[in-house]
């Protein structure tokens, strides 16, 4: 199981050098993301609801080596658990999970438990870098 890590502690690891893959679907993305981060989705959003991205794995794999240190992040921090469960099963080394996402995680009653990046005041923007859209990543 992928280590997981708060957005303050996610922050730091890509002060280090690691990637932030983050895994929501396009529109999310594009809304906001953590500064520098790159975009291949576990789902799409397709007619009002999210379905399966049956490329994932073969997009990841195509832009990142096994060995590549990724933080895995999305939402609230469901889809990123998943994909980091997945990435793990395929091999990859060094992934980490981040907890409370972009929105933060929340408990059964909908209290924050865990504030997510945007409530830690963390770097974010609206345009993907070069090479980071999933557009550009889905053609390797």
């Amino acid at each position: 199981m992928a280590k997981r890590v708060s957005p303050p502690e996610a922050a730091a690891l890509l002060q280090q050098g690691w990637r932030y893959l983050d895994v929501r679907s396009i529109p999310e993305f594009d809304d906001a993301h953590p500064t520098g981060a790159a975009n291949i989705p576990l789902l799409h959003a397709q007619g009002g609801r999210m379905v399966r991205n049956d490329d994932f794995l073969r997009v990841v794999q195509a832009n990142y080596p096994k060995e590549a240190p990724l933080v895995i992040g999305c939402k609230s921090g469901g889809r990123s658990a998943q994909a980091a469960a997945l990435l793990e099963a395929a091999g990859y080394t060094q992934i980490v999970d981040m907890r409370g996402g972009m929105s933060g995680e929340a408990d059964t009653f909908g209290r924050v438990n865990t504030p997510g990046w945007v409530a830690e005041g963390l770097p974010v923007e609206r345009t993907a870098g070069p090479g980071a859209s999933y557009a550009e990543l889905a053609k390797k």
